[in-house]
């Protein structure tokens, strides 16, 4: 784990949702995920079938992830090991996002949203 500390004098957060975390103080892993169905229609009209992510294979499509193979030489010197923060002042957090205030060692962060738009006549159509 790293060795600096993170000073904050004052946070204020007035949103978390959706999977979001707000994390103070070290962590060795963070995940997180978040998926979310985004349907947007002239009409307000449920159809009792929608939902299944499922139908959908954005959700479950393998993400493609290519490690780092280079060898990464790195020397830090830290002069000050304490970074000193006043004001934190955020409207939100949400899906699957993370406010992380400490050393964290591994990061994994998804979110899948799919996107829908029907206009009226294409609902029409579905009736």
């Amino acid at each position: 784990m790293l060795s600096r500390l993170s000073s904050v004098q004052q946070l204020n957060v007035k949103i978390a949702s959706f999977s979001a975390v707000i994390q103070i103080g070290d962590s060795t892993f963070v995940n997180s995920f978040s998926r979310a169905l985004a349907v947007q229609r002239e009409e307000e009209i449920f159809f009792g079938t929608e939902g299944s992510f499922d139908a959908y294979s954005i959700f479950s499509e393998e993400i493609p992830f290519t490690p780092i193979k280079e060898n990464i030489l790195m020397y830090r010197h830290n002069l000050n090991p304490v970074i000193k923060v006043s004001s934190i002042d955020l409207i939100g957090v949400t899906a699957a996002s993370v406010l992380h205030i400490g050393n964290t060692c591994h990061v994994q962060l998804e979110a899948r949203v799919k996107h829908i738009r029907q206009l009226k006549k294409d609902a029409e159509k579905l009736l």
